[in-house]
């Protein structure tokens, strides 16, 4: 599950002068929010990919379970084996620190109230719209030109899945569906499908999940059920994509963790060797995955 917190799903913090060394030297660590969500594996595939590419060796050693303490000492223990970057989950609290300490920082993912070198990651108002508008399509495709529309998020402070509701929301504005209250399932399957099981016995039509675990229990729930409510969610999992190909679910909204990990690791090598990255801001996209 995506935390709760203003959480930066993978920066880079430059530690010390680096112009005098070689990259092939020089040490980077990626530490994630875990080392098993498909995600970050996802994200550690394409950073390691660049990582080859450019000559720089990025070494992955992120908890094995979601727990800050652990995430924090493996942050500590780079610092400590003289990493020259840092590509890591954190709060803005740390980023504070670490800004006030005169470490660079760049967002991969999602990023937090601190300002960055540049950030990579997806637009999750944009995404949402675009899961919506599948979701409208299909309805009108079966002849469902209104009807009620359930949404599974997370929680009501997660910033990137409360910007792929809004997102969604604006999708349906002028047309003739109606968008129910948001539950909250905190991303566990099981929870989010109870809540998807409510919303098909209010009747509804469609059903929006925002992270992984919301997708997953929202199509299990309209498999349990064998109606032919429209599932759209978000984020990609064996489970969702089987659920997908056996017909419960419409299409998720796969973000391209490998395309910021890629993008992490170059803009990296890019501060350590003093280039100015101005701030920017880059869209890295969702794909449609549908079956």
């Amino acid at each position: 599950m995506k935390k709760t917190l203003a959480i930066v799903l993978a920066l880079m913090l430059c530690l010390g002068a680096v112009t005098a060394a070689a990259a092939e030297d020089w040490k980077i660590a990626l530490i994630t929010m875990d080392s098993i969500d498909q995600h970050w594996v996802t994200l550690n595939e394409g950073a390691q990919a660049k990582a080859a590419e450019l000559g720089v060796t990025v070494t992955f050693m992120s908890p094995n379970t979601k727990d800050d303490a652990q995430q924090i000492e493996c942050v500590n223990n780079a610092v400590a084996g003289g990493y020259n970057a840092i590509m890591v989950d954190a709060i803005s609290s740390a980023l504070r620190e670490a800004k006030e300490a005169g470490i660079k920082v760049v967002y991969v993912d999602s990023p937090a109230n601190v300002e960055a070198e540049a950030t990579f990651s997806t637009d999750n108002k944009a995404a949402g719209k675009t899961a919506g508008e599948e979701m409208i399509k299909a309805l009108q495709a079966a002849g469902v030109t209104e009807g009620s529309i359930g949404i599974v998020n997370v929680n009501a402070a997660t910033d990137s899945t409360v910007q792929r509701e809004a997102g969604f929301r604006e999708a349906f504005e002028g047309t003739a569906y109606t968008l129910l209250e948001t539950q909250y399932g905190e991303g566990d399957a099981a929870k989010s499908q109870s809540i998807a099981e409510n919303y098909i016995t209010q009747g509804v039509v469609g059903i929006f999940g925002c992270n992984e675990g919301s997708t997953t229990g929202t199509g299990n729930a309209i498999k349990a059920s064998g109606t032919a409510v429209v599932g759209v969610g978000f984020d990609k999992s064996d489970a969702i994509l089987a659920l997908i190909q056996d017909g419960y679910l419409l299409a998720t909204m796969a973000q391209n963790p490998d395309v910021m990990g890629s993008m992490g690791v170059e803009a990296c090598v890019k501060v350590l060797t003093g280039e100015s990255l101005g701030g920017e801001v880059v869209d890295t996209g969702v794909s449609v995955l549908t079956k």
